[in-house]
């Protein structure tokens, strides 16, 4: 898995250069924050109203999968990148539609967040499925300054009660 640029410097023997990346310079992988998934928060379930941890009543189940980054400074701050893999799959009172989910990304350094935003993501199954792959991404991650040996970006669902945003209710089946 690519994790970040590779950056060349001073070496004109190289086989081949390191990538021009405009608005800052590409940033040694050693130096981009980890991207880890939090095991606690790496699912997350909707069930029908009224109902929690029923499993005939839910409606959506959501994981994510893998993650990856990407980095740039512009000798001041610290630009990151993500892309999160995950699944969504309708549960027995779920269907095709618009599902909003809320991801969680911060950066910390140690137990100090330099980075924290609460995104509502939406993804769709598509008509006629049950499941479906989405990628999430942030492109706004800025943080002051390099990371540290102990910075890490940390993505999970977060856990907390979300609304929706305006028009992207899921579209449910209705059992008889």
């Amino acid at each position: 898995m690519t994790v970040a640029p590779q950056a060349t410097a001073g070496n004109p023997s190289s086989a081949s250069p390191a990538p021009q990346v405009t608005g800052g310079q590409a940033y040694v992988a050693g130096k981009c924050p980890q991207v880890v998934i939090r095991d606690e928060a790496s699912s997350y379930r909707t069930y029908a109203k009224g109902a929690k941890d029923d499993p005939n009543q839910l409606t959506y189940q959501a994981s994510l999968a893998q993650a990856t980054r990407q980095c740039t400074t512009d000798g001041t701050n610290l630009s990151i990148h993500i892309v999160a893999q995950g699944r969504l799959v309708a549960g027995p009172m779920g269907g095709p539609g618009k599902v909003t989910m809320p991801i969680h990304v911060a950066v910390m350094d140690n137990s100090t967040a330099l980075y924290s935003k609460t995104v509502n993501f939406t993804a769709e199954i598509p008509p006629g499925e049950t499941t479906t792959q989405f990628l999430f991404t942030d492109d706004d991650i800025n943080v002051a300054g390099g990371s540290g040996g102990f910075t890490v970006v940390q993505v999970g669902f977060d856990q907390g009660p979300q609304k929706p945003e305006k028009g992207q209710k899921p579209i449910r089946k209705k059992h008889k």
